[in-house]
């Protein structure tokens, strides 16, 4: 037979105890006994009762601990609350930090004013002469590049290089004209060298066809047309706004 544990044992003394505990309380004289022994310590025990609490309750107890507590004298009151010296202290605190506001505002508007005034005057824009030749040049090498590796009997490519040389000779005649004002050989006799190359591909007699077509090659190639054309672009890229820089190295 199984035997009753004692939180079973305590839960019924305190009658907290299924009803199968009371029957087998009945049943087994081992646990009996063991329930017997526990009532008998249990029973050694005072109760207290918790004390009667009316209203005053509180106001008992106060009066009995308040003997037995320290007092404590009420501070002072100062000057507006507040210590002299430190009253004092803060306002020489506020001082200078009023100080150190004032000073760095001063510094920030004397710092500001240089940074104003430059971006009150923008850079000077690159001139329009750069940007036309820089993008006539891409232009002329694509063309010339296109012309390197074209199949001189594809006749669907004859109208396209055509068309684009023709447009191309304009923006030539203008980059001519300011070569010479600026006085650049080496400018200059690209686009002399360009614009008769144009010239042939744009107006030759009787049309583009696969002779025409493999002498115009042969001459860019033994002239390094492309080239001097690639090498004139890089420079013009590298020209900066301030100032018309020469593609011979020299500058104005």
């Amino acid at each position: 037979m199984k035997h009753l544990t004692e939180e079973e044992l305590i839960g019924q003394a305190y009658g907290e105890g299924a009803g199968g505990v009371a029957l087998h309380l009945e049943a087994c004289g081992e646990c009996a006994r063991g329930y017997a022994e526990l009532k008998s310590d249990l029973a050694e025990f005072d109760r207290a009762e918790p004390p009667y609490r009316d209203e005053a309750y509180g106001e008992r107890v106060w009066q009995s601990l308040s003997g037995s507590l320290p007092v404590y004298a009420a501070p002072r009151r100062r000057w507006f609350g507040v210590d002299p010296i430190r009253g004092l202290s803060y306002a020489a605190a506020c001082a200078v930090l009023v100080a150190l506001a004032f000073y760095a505002g001063r510094q920030w508007e004397i710092r500001k004013a240089p940074v104003t005034a430059s971006n009150n005057h923008p850079q000077t824009k690159q001139p329009i002469v750069v940007v036309v030749l820089g993008d006539h040049l891409d232009r002329s090498e694509r063309l010339l590049v296109e012309l390197k590796h074209v199949d001189a009997g594809n006749t669907e490519m004859v109208s396209p290089l055509r068309d684009e040389a023709r447009s191309l000779l304009n923006a030539n005649h203008i980059c001519r004209k300011n070569a010479e004002k600026a006085d650049d050989p080496a400018l200059e006799g690209a686009l002399d060298h360009l614009d008769h190359l144009l010239t042939e591909i744009a107006d030759q007699p009787g049309g583009l066809n696969a002779a025409s077509i493999t002498r115009i090659k042969n001459e860019m190639n033994r002239d390094g047309l492309l080239f001097e054309v690639r090498v004139l672009r890089s420079r013009a890229r590298d020209q900066g706004p301030s100032g018309t820089t020469h593609l011979n190295g020299g500058t104005t």
